[in-house]
């Protein structure tokens, strides 16, 4: 598989896009873009810290600036060539983008909440975030957990249950090696009556592991399970890895063209967006591909496939850029 050509479509989000998600939603500075089909003929789209009007104009904005962890969009479109039309958000009373996922007030630090993945099973739809404790360098965090979120109402308003939460806690694994929870990030995918979770630790310079659950136990921790190499295990940290770090923001979906799985990351040492193929969730998994260069364009992150526009040689995908702190369309066509 290679990429044979990759196209910028246009602006998602900002009050320079065709969304005017400024003057509209209260939105002129956000990130991610992560998208899924929820179910009931939408896309969802789950954005990160969100600012207002007094954002700055570049890079995250100051908390006082109406900040937002992370914000929602409702999207119907099904031609992508123009542009990815965002139709509502989950809204405040005054009209503005509201907070989808509230605080934890159980927590003693919390800087913010931020969506990784999301996905609908039998009319529910389920969000996998990050509760963040404290931001470090570049590409480096540390989270309280990683946990999912659910809505019964294709994604207008959200709970957090406590019993669908990874806790970040060192274990020891064998002498001499610790390890973080390895699904503080998170990326869903469903096969076969399960709904697979590929996850990393916190930050960007992790390996993916991967887990699974049965479809209707998805916000259950304790019902899932890891894979270990050779078996399902009870255990998160006897995962063993299966995608090879550095991976950044994750996303897994099945790939009719190229007839296999594809995985679309952030790699922090190529500063690039990468993208592997593999026959099975397990592996083996290619080598990274190069979709979109950090030297074409600096502080990109993200690269997060539209569900009903991934599925062919062409792939549309949401991609960030940090300094101007918005989320674009690209359109990747691949060649085997």
């Amino acid at each position: 598989m290679r990429v044979r050509r990759v196209d910028e479509i246009g602006l998602v989000t900002g009050e320079d896009s065709l969304n005017r998600t400024g003057s509209r939603f209260g939105v002129y500075g956000t990130d991610l873009g992560i998208l899924w089909d929820n179910g009931n003929g939408e896309v969802l789209a789950a954005f990160g810290d969100s600012y207002g009007e007094r954002w700055g104009g570049k890079g995250a904005g100051p908390p006082d600036a109406d900040w937002r962890c992370n914000v929602l969009c409702v999207s119907t479109a099904t031609d992508l060539a123009g542009g990815l039309p965002l139709d509502v958000m989950a809204t405040r009373p005054d009209g503005t983008a509201a907070q989808i996922l509230d605080r934890d007030g159980g927590v003693d630090i919390e800087n913010t909440i931020i969506p990784t993945s999301g996905i609908a099973v039998a009319g529910v739809n389920y969000l996998h975030y990050m509760s963040v404790r404290e931001w470090g360098p570049p590409g480096v965090w540390r989270t309280n957990y990683g946990g999912v979120a659910v809505s019964h109402d294709h994604g207008r308003t959200w709970s957090k249950p406590e019993t669908a939460r990874w806790p970040n806690q060192w274990r020891r694994i064998r002498p001499f090696r610790w390890r973080d929870n390895p699904f503080q990030l998170g990326a869903f995918a469903r096969h076969d009556r399960h709904v697979y979770l590929m996850g990393t630790p916190n930050g960007r310079h992790g390996s993916g592991s991967l887990a699974r659950v049965d479809e209707h136990s998805v916000a259950d921790v304790a019902a899932y399970e890891y894979w270990n190499g050779r078996n399902w295990v009870a255990d998160p940290y006897r995962a063993k890895p299966v995608l090879a770090g550095p991976v950044g923001e994750l996303s897994l979906w099945h790939n009719t063209f190229c007839d296999a799985w594809l995985a679309m990351n952030l790699d922090e040492q190529r500063r690039a967006i990468v993208l592997r193929s593999a026959p099975e969730l397990t592996g083996p998994w290619s080598d990274p591909v190069v979709v979109v260069a950090g030297r074409d364009r600096p502080g990109l992150y993200g690269g997060f496939p539209h569900p009903w526009a991934a599925d062919g040689p062409e792939i549309y995908f949401t991609m960030s850029l940090w300094d101007s702190y918005d989320v674009r369309l690209m359109r990747a066509t691949l060649a085997i």
